[in-house]
């Protein structure tokens, strides 16, 4: 990737069981060699077991083992925070089953734990217990992470949070900005319950580009011991020698490190592809159908446009819509293919599935029934929904960005606008390439730039659900005018059923509610959105639709008399 390297850390740690027969304390770090420094970061861990609780050891190694192990295991488009507390719910949840087979939970499997990942130009940080965790800047030692802990007389307190005490897991979360010759100190509380923090600053503000990070740690605990520590010593230390890709230049010249492809035409070849037919041409890109004899496939190529050959943001989206097309696995989303050679310039293969977008498929069935509309839009929001587990937005649905195969399988196509949340936390020193989605289609979000979210692409699918039950826009087609929050708010919604009179209330008023506004107003998921598109849901049932004199006349007449006899109660005390 172009923004691959770069992130540069001197670490050390040292644990000691101190004056205790047994160290309950464990810590690790982890910096991967691979492409995972840049998607995942570097990650340090320090965990504290309880010692009241008889399993506090076992409890501590296996929040810092499986962390370091199944963190690397989530997907690389995933968010730092969402892999991270996906883990720690899992990670939680064994331990306090584990801990149920002790007469008291508090005395199972319990544990402190602080981790620091550091990704791109930001440490993410993760805490629950009394470890801590500091930072030094410019000889200043702050600490960032709170204690979870209730003081119940001199020396003794006990734990309020902590991993496997509680089903539901409460984890602190922040996010740090990093600088070069930042020093992070990751420490239990046997270090910094006896050392101050201006003891802890004189000795991490010796640290230099050539000083000895081990001989540091080793010097924290020998000096915590000498100050009368009783309890277990850890610490962890981690200085920024380099950030990724601060140079506008470098990351340029990894952009280009491949070429634009040479004007294409029927008949030519490029690596191996014989060039069959151009599909669709935009002043973005180009689609080309090829075959590769090879593997007697054909593929669908999709190349950036001349256009912008010095634009790096431009470019960058391009490379990145590969990155992750390789990454959702879904028949209903387009797969993306390893060419069969190494490229010689820009390009990326899909497969080719013959048949035509949904647009098109419109126009053929200006007046589709309830079921063809369903079989179209029930696979696609299954596409849309495996791009949501992978952190990964569409952005762009739309007719034409929904392929209906002439074998009957609808497919989601062109990852040319998706919000990957896990790339959008790497900071390159360009200013990236925004593309929004089209007007008419595009939730109100989108166009106002607020955060994207997975309700976005369920608006956009409620539009096209829209369109394909009545043959029009909702909002009377005035979407794509609206670019102020104002506007939007002034936009009235007519029922689906004003324009097709076949269209169910029950369903009517889900399309409603999935394009709403306001996100917050529509479905949690689209899962629930397609549910209620097959399934009357009793809210939106006819009586509710109907005036309470016609579903309840007697409620109404009494309702009636209550409110005279209380008008003739109030004239006569006059």
């Amino acid at each position: 990737m172009h923004f691959d390297g770069g992130l540069k850390l001197a670490i050390a740690q040292r644990s000691s069981a101190g004056q205790k027969p047994v160290n309950e304390d464990s810590l690790g770090i982890c910096i991967p060699k691979d492409e995972q420094i840049t998607t995942k970061g570097a990650v340090a861990v320090i965990a504290d077991g309880v010692s009241a609780a008889e399993a506090g050891k076992e409890a501590a190694e296996t929040c810092v083992t499986g962390f370091l192990s199944d963190y690397f295991s989530t997907p690389d488009s995933w968010s730092v925070k969402r892999s991270a507390q996906q883990v720690l719910n899992a990670l939680n949840r064994w331990l306090y089953g584990q801990g149920q087979h002790y007469l008291q939970a508090e005395k199972g499997y319990v544990s402190t734990l602080s981790i620091a990942i550091f990704k791109s130009q930001t440490a993410h940080l993760f805490h629950v217990g009394d470890s801590r965790i500091y930072r030094l800047r410019d000889g200043c030692l702050e600490q960032l992470t709170r204690d979870h802990a209730m003081p119940i007389s001199r020396g003794k307190s006990y734990l309020t949070r902590a991993m496997g005490l509680d089903i539901n897991l409460d984890v602190d979360y922040r996010a740090a900005d990093v600088a070069v010759g930042d020093v992070f100190l990751l420490s239990t509380d046997g270090i910094h319950d006896v050392l101050s923090s201006g003891h802890l600053q004189e000795l991490i503000g010796t640290i230099t580009i050539a000083a000895d990070l081990d001989a540091i740690c080793q010097q924290m605990i020998d000096e915590a011991l000498a100050a009368g520590s009783d309890d277990n010593l850890s610490c962890q230390l981690l200085r920024v020698d380099a950030l990724p890709l601060e140079d506008a230049g470098d990351v340029y010249r990894k952009l280009t490190a491949l070429p634009f492809p040479p004007p294409l035409a029927v008949g030519m070849v490029l690596d191996g592809l014989v060039i069959e037919e151009e599909i669709h041409a935009s002043p973005r890109s180009q689609l080309y159908k090829v075959f590769d004899a090879t593997a007697n496939q054909h593929y669908v190529m999709k190349t950036p446009s001349a256009n912008f050959n010095d634009d790096p943001a431009y470019i960058e989206r391009f490379i990145l819509e590969s990155w992750v097309g390789r990454r959702i696995q879904s028949e209903h989303v387009i797969a993306v293919i390893a060419p069969p050679l190494a490229p010689t310039c820009l390009y990326y293969l899909s497969a080719f599935a013959p048949g035509r977008t949904l647009g098109q498929w419109m126009r053929d069935n200006p007046k589709p029934s309830s079921k063809q509309m369903l079989d179209i839009i029930l696979p696609a929001a299954k596409g849309l929904q495996a791009m949501h587990r992978r952190d990964t937005i569409h952005q762009d649905i739309k007719p034409d960005n929904i392929l209906v195969g002439d074998d009957g399988q609808v497919k989601i196509i062109d990852f040319g606008s998706c919000y990957v949340a896990g790339l959008a936390e790497i900071a390159v020193p360009i200013s990236r390439d925004r593309v929004l989605g089209t007007a008419q289609y595009s939730a109100p979000e989108h166009v106002l730039g607020r955060k994207p979210g997975a309700k976005a692409d369920q608006f956009s699918l409620a539009v096209i659900v829209f369109e394909v039950l009545t043959g029009h826009h909702p909002f009377q087609g005035r979407l794509e005018n609206c670019t102020t929050t104002a506007a939007f708010t002034r936009l009235e919604y007519i029922p689906a059923c004003h324009y097709n009179p076949h269209v169910p209330l029950w369903l009517d008023a889900a399309l409603s509610r999935a394009l709403s506004i306001s996100p917050e107003l529509r479905y949690n998921d689209i899962a629930e959105f397609v549910h209620d598109l097959q399934h009357p849901n009793p809210v939106y049932s006819k009586d509710n639709f109907q005036p309470l004199l016609t579903r309840n006349p007697l409620r109404v007449w009494q309702g009636i008399s209550f409110i005279l006899l209380l008008c003739l109660l109030w004239s006569l005390r006059r």
